[in-house]
């Protein structure tokens, strides 16, 4: 019987799926929607559906080489694995849709329905991400304070719903309790009740509509806020619905507003905006549907705290975020360009890590014909995300240093280049993250080329490299663009449109 309807990608088609359906994917599965997609030009899974992929990779009876990507090793980590298979599979594990396969294998229940109607609860280890139905949440007492993910929030009573409560496997995942790794702190309060949730007895507001629950960590840091975002898609295809006729709830039981300057994103997950928890204080509020999304600082989690094993790389599940983002937000590719390699230089109006010699390295790319360079500062306040995304989506090579705006390389295509102009700690996460991507990562090696304005003051660390400003050598900056547009312009993926000829 059919037990839930969902849109899958865009406004392709409202489905069905029923209980007996294995697979937990949307357009691979079912014929019909390939088809839709096959017909759509705009449709982010075409090449995977005409390669013959059949699944993302975690579905029962489905290997993951067969599934949306899988990842690639150059040669063997041997402090990780043995062999590039084995290299292969972690990695996978780690990073791709692997991830999803072994955190659907953790769940278990914890609270358990004895009849039709009743509640339920399960969870994945260390409640990381959980599944509720008729979920019963008293906020006639909130115990709201300066912070954002207080621990002691709910009492006993306050969360909970009628079923079985298995009280010894609950307190057993609290090992990783803490405000953004885990749902312990909230779930640890969940009460047996005696009344069912469902009636209206109980009940000042029943939300009908099936609920995401979200702890975020930093609306006004690109970095982080993707972490979020990130960590939602794989929700989705935990909860196996892409749909976006779904409400999204934030969870924070300070008294503070939550800056949000990418908040355009949302759309590509919700018809709706999003609620703040503390709409609901004062109230006792039902939940019909709950999902508890898991969480930007999860430990081994994505992508904030993810370990990779090195040499390794996908084009699997943040290839499938970035397609799913960007085809929801209605953001197009309109190149490549034949005889022109866009360039991105992305500029920065901050007090540090700025470009010193900024002109001097423009004036050079000016004298290769093929570039087409752009300056970009993306302020949210002079250019709206959404066109930051069309910007960055329509870049063979994006240029910056250091930064948070460095994030926009999940949203390049998938032949271009991320030059990392200038790491000031040697931090890896830009790195690692173009990894995850599976697009080209390069960044200045020659550290007698580059020179720094001071070194560096940070008003409490004292002396730090990223507090402080740099000019480049012109010379070698510009042999790492040639070969970042050498190595775009031998991309696989590379496929010039023709210019219009007027005559």
């Amino acid at each position: 019987m059919p037990v839930e309807g969902f849109r899958c990608y865009g406004d392709l088609e409202i489905l069905h799926f029923s209980l007996q359906k294995k697979s937990l994917c949307c357009a691979f599965s079912n014929k019909r929607v390939a088809k839709l997609c096959q017909q759509d030009p705009l449709c982010p899974f075409k090449d995977a559906l005409l390669d013959g992929s059949s699944c993302w990779g975690y579905e029962k009876n489905c290997s993951p080489e067969n599934g949306f990507g899988y990842p690639v090793c150059s040669r063997v980590d041997s402090g990780w694995a043995s062999s590039l298979e084995a290299a292969q599979d972690l990695f996978w594990k780690q990073a791709d849709f692997g991830y999803v396969r072994e955190r659907l294998s953790e769940i278990k229940t914890l609270c358990k329905a004895s009849n039709p109607g009743d509640s339920s609860l399960k969870c994945s280890r260390h409640a990381r991400f959980c599944k509720a139905t008729n979920l019963y949440l008293d906020l006639r007492n909130a115990r709201r304070s300066q912070e954002r993910y207080k621990e002691d929030f709910l009492q006993a009573g306050e969360i909970g719903g009628r079923c079985s409560l298995n009280s010894r496997a609950l307190a057993s995942e609290g090992d990783h309790k803490s405000p953004l790794q885990s749902w312990y702190a909230e779930l640890q309060a969940y009460t047996e009740l005696s009344f069912s949730p469902t009636d209206g007895e109980h009940c000042d507001i029943v939300m009908e509509k099936p609920t995401v629950f979200m702890k975020l960590d930093a609306g006004v840091n690109m970095y982080h806020h993707f972490c979020d975002f990130v960590n939602l898609y794989i929700t989705q295809h935990m909860n196996n619905s892409f749909s976006t006729d779904v409400l999204i709830l934030m969870w924070d039981t300070s008294f503070y507003a939550y800056g949000d300057l990418f908040s355009e994103t949302w759309k590509a997950f919700s018809d709706y905006e999003i609620i703040h928890l503390k709409t609901f204080d004062n109230k006792r509020v039902c939940f019909k549907d709950v999902v508890f999304s898991l969480l930007p600082r999860m430990r081994y989690g994505l992508f904030y705290n993810t370990p990779l094993i090195s040499y390794c790389h996908s084009n699997g599940m943040f290839r499938a975020f970035s397609q799913h983002v960007l085809y929801r937000l209605g953001v197009s590719q309109n190149g490549p360009k034949e005889g022109t390699i866009r360039v991105t230089l992305l500029t920065r109006s901050t007090d540090y890590r700025k470009i010193l010699n900024q002109q001097e390295l423009l004036n050079a790319l000016k004298t290769v014909p093929s570039l087409q360079v752009r300056v970009v500062d993306y302020k949210y306040k002079d250019i709206p995300f959404l066109e930051q995304l069309k910007i960055t989506h329509n870049s063979d090579i994006f240029i910056g240093i250091h930064g948070a705006g460095l994030t926009h390389l999940l949203f390049l295509p998938d032949w271009a280049v991320i030059f990392e102009l200038y790491n000031c700690q040697d931090e890896s996460c830009y790195r690692d993250l173009a990894r995850l991507r599976g697009i080209q990562y390069i960044t200045w090696q020659k550290r007698d080329k580059v020179l720094p304005e001071d070194q560096g003051h940070h008003p409490s660390l004292g002396e730090h490299p990223k507090f402080t400003n740099y000019s480049f050598d012109v010379e070698e900056f510009m042999r790492l663009v040639t070969k970042a547009a050498g190595y775009v312009l031998n991309h696989p993926k590379w496929q010039p449109r023709p210019g219009r000829d007027e005559l």
